[in-house]
């Protein structure tokens, strides 16, 4: 079965409608800060696979490889995602040395600044 006319645009208003959701969500859980690493909101196309890219920061003693179940369990992403879930300290002392961060500071569209 060949892709449907058009997916790469539907595909990209899920993708947005469920970013402007679980952006909403975030601050209620503690997010003190939220920065889109991929490119939904410009005119990159956009794959039929397209998941949300999302970089948290949330003050959490959670092992790294742990944090991203909190916000998942707690927001129920209805299209793929993926988070990269930060503490402050980690991003205070990390921001400019580790290659994911200084990306995500360079590129990435700040969606609630990092407080």
């Amino acid at each position: 079965m060949g892709m449907m006319f058009g997916f790469g645009e539907h595909r990209r208003r899920l993708l947005q409608e469920e970013l402007t959701r679980i952006a909403g969500e975030l601050p209620s859980l503690g997010a003190r800060g939220t920065i889109l690493l991929n490119h939904i909101l410009s005119d990159v196309p956009v794959a039929p696979d397209t998941e949300l890219e999302l970089l948290v920061v949330l003050e959490t003693d959670e092992p790294f490889h742990r944090r991203s179940d909190f916000l998942v369990s707690h927001l129920r992403p209805r299209v793929g995602t993926r988070f990269l879930t930060y503490t402050p300290a980690e991003i205070a002392e990390l921001r400019n040395t580790d290659a994911v961060l200084h990306n995500a500071f360079a590129n990435g569209h700040v969606l609630d600044a990092i407080r």
